[in-house]
C-alpha cells in the first residue's frame, strides 16, 4: 500500500503539470505528447513480453514502425483534420505486416498467423487506441483550455473510479465480479468505482469544467468507469493466458505501465469523439 501511494505521489504531479502547463505555456504541449508516446511504447513492449511467453512471435521492429507512424498521424490530429491519413496509415501498416511476415515465417508457416495477429493487435491496442489521448491534447486548439479540461476530467474520473473501486472492494467486497478472469474484483468494488466516478465528474464540472454540465459529465463518467473495468478485465485475461501476475514491475506497487493503461486505452476514443460531437 505504501509503495503504491509513493509511486502515485511521484507520478501524479508530473502528469498534472503536463496537462495544465500548455494552457499557459503552449510550447509545453509536447511534454504530455512525449509522456504519452513513451508510456504507449513501454506498454507495447510489455504486451509483446506477454505474447512471448506464449511463444507467439510478434515482429517488434515492424510493430514499432507502425506505432510511430500512427503516433505521428495522431500528433497531426488525423482523426479530425485528415481521416484519410489515419486510414492510409492503418492500411499501409497491415499491408506491410502481411508482406514482411510472409517471408519471415518461411521456415515454419504454422507460426505465421499467430505472429501476424499479435503484431497487429499490439499496435491497434496501444498505439491506435492510446493515440486518441494525444489527439485530445493537440486537437482542440480552437477552444482555449478545452484540451486541458478534457484531459483533467478524463484522468480525474478514471483514477478516482479506480481508487473508489479499490477501497470499496477492500472494505466491502464479498461478491466476485468475474472470478475466472480477475479474482480480486467484486461487485461492491464496481459499485464503489461508479459512485466515485460520478462524484469526481461532479467535482470536475464544479471545479474547472463549467461548460460541461452535470447532466452530461456524470453519465459519461459512469460509462467510462464501466468501460474502464472491462478494459481492466481484458488485460487481466491476457495476463492470465500468459500466466503472468503483472505485465511488468516498472511502477512499484502498480505493476507495469500496461496495468495502468488498460482502463485508459478503451476510453481514449470515447472521450475524443464525445468531445468532437459535443463541443
Amino acid at each position: 500500500m505504501k509503495t503504491r501511494i509513493l509511486t502515485a505521489a511521484v507520478a501524479l504531479p508530473i502528469l498534472i503539470a503536463s496537462i495544465v502547463l500548455p494552457s499557459y505555456i503552449p510550447e509545453t504541449v509536447w511534454i504530455f505528447v512525449a509522456i504519452a508516446a513513451l508510456a504507449l511504447a513501454a506498454g507495447l513492449f510489455e504486451f509483446f513480453s506477454l505474447t512471448k511467453k506464449l511463444e507467439l512471435k510478434a515482429d517488434a521492429a515492424i510493430a514499432y514502425f507502425g506505432a510511430t507512424a500512427l503516433t505521428i498521424a495522431f500528433i497531426f490530429n488525423a482523426p479530425a483534420t485528415d481521416p484519410n491519413l489515419l486510414m492510409m496509415t492503418l492500411a499501409g501498416f497491415i499491408i506491410l505486416v502481411l508482406i514482411t511476415q510472409t517471408f519471415r515465417f518461411q521456415k515454419d508457416f504454422s507460426k505465421m498467423l499467430g505472429g501476424i495477429g499479435v503484431t497487429i493487435l499490439g499496435v491497434l491496442y496501444l498505439a491506435f487506441l492510446g493515440g486518441f489521448l494525444i489527439a485530445t491534447r493537440v486537437g482542440f486548439e480552437e477552444h482555449p483550455f478545452l484540451s486541458t479540461h478534457l484531459l483533467g476530467y478524463f484522468f480525474l474520473v478514471l483514477m478516482g473510479s479506480d481508487t473508489g473501486a479499490y477501497f470499496a472492494g477492500r472494505a466491502l467486497g464479498k461478491h466476485k465480479l468475474a472470478p475466472g478472469i480477475s479474482p480480486g474484483k467484486t461487485w461492491e468494488g464496481l459499485i464503489g468505482g461508479l459512485i466515485a466516478a460520478a462524484a469526481f465528474a461532479a467535482l470536475a464540472t464544479f471545479w474547472f469544467f463549467p461548460e460541461f454540465p452535470y447532466k452530461f459529465s456524470i453519465p459519461l463518467a459512469m460509462v467510462m468507469a464501466g468501460i474502464g473495468v472491462l478494459g481492466d478485465l481484458a488485460e487481466s485475461a491476457m495476463k492470465r493466458g500468459s500466466k503472468t501476475k503483472d505485465a511488468a514491475s516498472i511502477l512499484p506497487g502498480h505493476g507495469g505501465l500496461l496495468d495502468r493503461l488498460d482502463s485508459l486505452l478503451l476510453n481514449a476514443p470515447i472521450l475524443y469523439y464525445f468531445a468532437r460531437i459535443y463541443f
